[in-house]
């Protein structure tokens, strides 16, 4: 008999596999934790102002890349809700219900697209109203 043949995972396919189950808010945590360990900062993207025929610049057109989650209102459960907050802010349960209690306002902030869109859902499945500014 051949000797049986073992297939070694790459660590770079481990990572690969790990990333691919992670929930948005895990994969936020994780670029956060891997800039602090790193000292990285991501560098601002600039576009360069076109020019017209007359040679002037004009003004580019910025996507917005940074947004708000915030609470219009609160709705009927509050509880949920305060335990949502607690879960996407990491506060403690007083800091978390003083958030709720201080609705509308914000409850996250400067956070990408997609996280922010995640977090609404999670949001308004507990009743609230959310907006994303």
């Amino acid at each position: 008999m051949p000797p049986k043949k073992t297939t070694k995972i790459k660590p770079v396919d481990a990572i690969i596999e790990s990333i691919e189950t992670m929930t948005v808010l895990e994969l936020a945590e994780l670029v956060e934790a891997l800039k602090d360990k790193f000292g990285v900062a991501a560098a601002p993207v600039m576009a360069a102002p076109a020019a017209d025929a007359n040679g002037a610049a004009q003004a580019a057109v910025e996507e917005q890349t940074e947004f708000d989650v915030e609470i219009a209102e609160v709705g009927p459960n509050k509880i949920p809700v305060i335990k949502v907050v607690r879960q996407i802010t990491g506060l403690g349960l007083k800091e978390a219900k003083a958030v709720v209690d201080d609705a509308p306002g914000p409850v996250k902030q400067g956070i990408s697209k997609v996280e922010a869109d995640e977090l609404a859902k999670m949001l308004e499945a507990e009743g609230a109203t959310v907006e994303i500014k």
